[in-house]
């Protein structure tokens, strides 16, 4: 329901100008992307990538779903699904605790903007790839992917969440915390360019 003419319940719309009007930091750029819809009957998608000094770190999107009869799963009527992707040192990727602390890293994003949530849930993988024969000239490649979704207690701070998850892809691309808080150790940026 990204298209400007469709209509939708006045808390989606309001939901929906919130996300718009939500300033990340300058190294991540949003843009729409075509909504899903079989998730639920409302619902507004975004892409995002982390860029500095001319390189992408890392990317992922963001999906407020609205359903106005509620989803007992959901426990609500709003649910924010994301996806975000980076690129690792292959060394890094082996850290036995990378799975936690990556997860950390959303809910911690989400507590220090004092957001409260119910029923986060998700995923983290990490892959690694090794080239061999006419792409052994290429270095090993490791990648961290973080899915979650979780229901916003209250849909009027679904901007704040956006930034929080923000917060957390700009952090899963090295990139070091803007807040004035507890100092946050920041993954290493990846090294060159992202092999084609």
């Amino acid at each position: 329901m990204n298209d400007p003419g469709v209509a939708g319940p006045f808390a989606f719309r309001e939901a929906v100008a919130a996300l718009e009007a939500a300033r990340p930091r300058s190294e991540v750029r949003l843009s729409p992307l075509p909504a899903p819809r079989r998730l639920a009957p409302f619902a507004h998608a975004l892409a995002a990538t982390v860029g500095a000094d001319g390189e992408e770190l890392a990317d992922g999107r963001f999906v407020l779903l609205h359903d106005p009869a509620g989803q007992e799963s959901w426990q609500g009527e709003f649910r924010v699904v994301t996806l975000a992707r980076a690129d690792l040192e292959p060394e890094l990727a082996a850290d036995p605790l990378l799975p936690e602390v990556a997860w950390s890293w959303l809910t911690e994003s989400l507590d220090l903007r004092a957001l409260t949530y119910r029923e986060a849930n998700g995923t983290v993988t990490r892959a690694g790839s090794s080239f061999f024969g006419g792409l052994a000239d290429r270095p090993a490649r490791a990648e961290l992917e973080l899915r979650a979704s979780w229901t916003p207690a209250d849909p009027a701070e679904v901007g704040g969440h956006l930034l929080a998850w923000c917060g957390l892809l700009a952090q899963s691309a090295g990139l070091p915390p803007e807040t004035s808080g507890p100092a946050v150790t920041a993954l290493p940026r990846r090294r060159g360019p992202r092999p084609a």
